[in-house]
């Protein structure tokens, strides 16, 4: 029996394979040979290698420019930020840092250019020529998510579903986290609860709407929704106004974030209300600094990084004329002293 020859692959006019050739070798579509030598975490490592050494093994090497050239694709992603920054919510904070983080960990893995703009910025006649926006943050109401459905181009956004928004939208279970909150409020034996936060935006509604079925389920009571911002002075101003006014009696806080939920508990222990003793707060988030406050913050953990780097792949799946759909990442409880 003659020798079995090693398996090859066409080439075209140039000598070289094609990249439908690469795709036709190792079994998998062009896409995820296009993914695996841009050295997406989307394709899984072994695939990935194994590509890479097709690859190198027949002289493959993708061409970016030429894919752009003749895709009429511009190879950058308008990434709009939908916060106004200021000295107490600097744009340096974890968020929108962390999922900055992640989404240009996968854009420049894919030699994707970012450009970074404010909302103020946004318009259809100031919008540069990008394949793509990831809009961070969908606004009070969905505003910046009605904006953003102007411009004609694929869109992904960080925030909550919601029917007609005409966008992917890529977020944590925020009303998932309300129910964590609510359910360690309850095993300590709180029963009169405040939440600290803007139910105009859609991921703090959730929030709220989880806190308090799970309250109610548990048979205490949502006492006070109130509004505000996400900084820690308006934490803090806002528990100092619920104290002086002396309405309610509460024994615990759930607050949109950890930045609003420790101004919360500056406020408490300024005015002797000992944490968690008479009053057990919870934030949202998981920020750096939550371990290390006093009391050591007891909060609900979501994944930006993680967030960033599906916000990305999809949009770049969108780009590419595949399919792509809304995904809502899990949270969980991390129990600390407060």
């Amino acid at each position: 029996m003659p020798p079995r020859r090693k398996k090859s692959i066409a080439t075209g006019d140039t000598g070289r394979p094609t990249m439908a050739d690469l795709a036709a070798l190792a079994g998998v579509s062009k896409i995820t040979i296009s993914r695996a030598l841009r050295g997406s975490e989307a394709v899984h490592p072994e695939t990935r290698e194994r590509i890479k050494s097709l690859a190198r093994e027949h002289g493959y090497r993708l061409n970016l420019s030429a894919r752009n050239l003749r895709l009429q694709r511009n190879a950058m992603v308008a990434v709009v930020v939908e916060m106004q920054p200021s000295v107490e919510r600097p744009m340096s904070e974890p968020y929108p840092l962390a999922l900055l983080g992640g989404i240009s960990q996968e854009l420049t893995s894919a030699e994707y250019s970012i450009l970074l703009m404010a909302m103020h910025e946004l318009s259809p006649e100031r919008l540069p020529p990008v394949d793509g926006v990831i809009l961070l943050g969908q606004g009070e109401a969905d505003e910046a998510t009605v904006r953003i459905r102007e411009l004609g181009v694929p869109v992904v956004s960080w925030g909550a579903l919601r029917s007609g928004h005409g966008s992917l939208v890529v977020g944590s279970d925020n009303a998932r986290g309300g129910e964590l909150a609510a359910e360690r409020l309850l095993s300590l034996g709180r029963r009169r609860v405040v939440y600290l936060g803007n139910t105009r935006f859609g991921e703090i509604a959730d929030r709220c709407d989880g806190l308090k079925a799970r309250l109610e389920a548990g048979g205490a009571t949502l006492v006070e929704c109130l509004d505000g911002g996400f900084t820690f002075l308006t934490g803090a101003n806002a528990i100092r106004t619920l104290l002086s006014a002396g309405t309610h009696h509460f024994d615990g806080i759930f607050a949109c974030s950890d930045l609003v939920a420790m101004g919360a508990i500056r406020a408490l222990t300024d005015a002797g209300v000992d944490v968690p003793g008479d009053v057990a707060v919870v934030g949202f988030d998981d920020t750096p600094m939550a371990s290390y406050f006093v009391p050591a913050l007891t909060t609900i953990r979501q994944d930006w990084h993680h967030g960033g780097l599906l916000l990305a792949r999809k949009l770049l799946s969108l780009v590419q004329g595949e399919a792509a759909q809304s995904e809502i990442m899990p949270v969980n409880l991390i129990v600390r002293s407060s």
